[in-house]
């Protein structure tokens, strides 16, 4: 008897203990989420020449960042950003009628830039199709973020870097 009340009081102890460092990660991933809707509102810059305007929306009762990508004379895409447990998701909607879903690694530290890996790609008819592989997103002051978009087409891979200015 007195070795199982031992034996449960450790196992209490370290399902404690667990539980503690578990909520330590989901709270970096929201502090995480939490600096990336400090984009909201309305961002200006350029994509392939085009001038282009982000808008950053809070969504679904602050559970999700919907960003709207207008290129002028282009057809509109959306990401949405959304926590999931001690990590980050970004679902893009993309103009090349795919949508890549991608992720970052366990966030560790919520001010680093954050870096999304592709999962998987929904809609994409042949593996030789344009779609995005990944994303990091920079934020370097409250009034400037980059963003690196990394693709896959035809077996080649490559990187298109754009930059934003806040609007307002």
């Amino acid at each position: 008897m007195k070795r199982s009340v031992v034996l449960g009081s450790v196992v209490s102890a370290l399902i404690a203990l667990a539980s503690a460092a578990l909520a330590g990660d989901k709270a970096k991933s929201e502090q995480a989420f939490d600096r990336l809707t400090s984009l909201k509102g309305e961002w200006n810059g350029q994509i392939d020449g085009v001038n282009t305007t982000l808008i950053y929306t809070l969504t679904a009762n602050g559970s999700a960042l919907m960003e709207q990508c207008r290129p002028e004379k282009r057809p509109e895409m959306i990401t949405i950003f959304t926590v999931d447990d001690d990590h980050l998701l970004a679902t893009h909607y993309c103009s090349a009628r795919n949508q890549p879903q991608m992720e970052t690694p366990g966030i560790t530290d919520a001010q680093k830039p954050l870096e999304f890996s592709l999962v998987r790609v929904t809609g994409l008819k042949s593996p030789d199709d344009f779609h995005n592989t990944g994303l990091a997103v920079i934020q370097e002051d409250n009034d400037h973020l980059t963003q690196e978009w990394f693709y896959q087409h035809k077996g080649k891979v490559g990187k298109n870097i754009f930059h934003f200015t806040r609007v307002r």
